[in-house]
């Protein structure tokens, strides 16, 4: 049984990042910082297997909720807190984050850090990992091509209106608001947000992932992340899989899906190598 630590540091609006580590039972080389997507949570489906399975490879696993993820800091389980959610925006995201980073230096000021974001948390890691010396290895899983694609661009006129767009989960069934500053944060940092941008920046190895049966993102994204980036990326299309891998929450097998624990491993090979 590896051991795990709880932690909790300040995020934006002073609202707290809460997160655990796995550590390995070995000395090891790197740290893992992962990074959720939208309507994910450290603790979604499975990411406590995704932990272990790096520590028992001998690598130190760090997960958290984004202090706007929606997760109420007393009920880990799911997402809750609307109001909290509503109020998400890529600027805050990249700022928690950079406080994440920063927390693992000084954790394990001798480890290097490979960063790994699904979907949403895959745009976030992109846009860091383009301008942040401090990370070593990146790794993208289902990542998006563009935060404007999260909506239909006819919904932003209603929106406007509003204030208030609503987006159903599939899996609650809940509608969930997103507020006119999510929308407002991505078209004022239209240039710094451009994924594909940033991704002529990334300079440290980078191992895209994607699923060619995603009906979420379309696999053409990370075909198109990998040839604008053919020097420092490889690319890993698992064929069949969806854009969880295989993945659900709850999740109450006690091994990774098939499709995972396939990127797992590719994962794992490609920060050890």
């Amino acid at each position: 049984m590896f051991s795990n630590e709880k932690f909790e540091i300040s995020g934006v609006n002073e609202l707290p990042i809460i997160g655990d580590i796995t550590f390995c039972d070995r000395y090891p080389e790197y740290v893992v910082i992962f990074a959720h997507g939208f309507r994910g949570f450290k603790d979604w489906g499975t990411h406590h297997l995704v932990a272990t399975y790096f520590a028992d490879k001998a690598i130190n696993f760090i997960k958290f909720n984004f202090s706007h993820s929606g997760v109420n800091p007393k009920d880990l389980s799911d997402i809750t807190d609307l109001t909290v959610f509503s109020n998400n925006t890529p600027s805050k995201e990249l700022s928690d984050l950079n406080q994440v980073i920063g927390f693992a230096k000084n954790k394990f000021p001798f480890l290097k850090i490979a960063l790994i974001g699904h979907s949403h948390g895959g745009g976030i890691s992109i846009l860091q990992a383009a301008t942040d010396l401090r990370i070593d290895k990146l790794i993208t899983w289902a990542a998006i091509g563009a935060f404007r694609d999260l909506w239909k661009r006819e919904e932003e006129i209603e929106w406007r209106k509003t204030g208030t767009l609503y987006t159903l989960n599939a899996r609650t069934k809940q509608q969930m608001p997103l507020n006119i500053s999510l929308l407002d944060d991505v078209i004022t940092h239209e240039k710094e947000f451009d994924l594909k941008a940033a991704a002529k920046n990334i300079s440290t190895p980078w191992l895209i992932i994607h699923g060619d049966n995603d009906p979420a993102v379309n696999v053409e994204v990370a075909k198109e992340f990998h040839t604008i980036q053919p020097q420092k990326s490889e690319l890993l299309i698992i064929e069949g899989a969806d854009h969880v891998f295989g993945a659900s929450h709850p999740y109450t097998n006690e091994t990774l899906p098939k499709d995972l624990e396939q990127v797992c491993k590719a994962c794992a090979d490609f920060i050890l190598d």
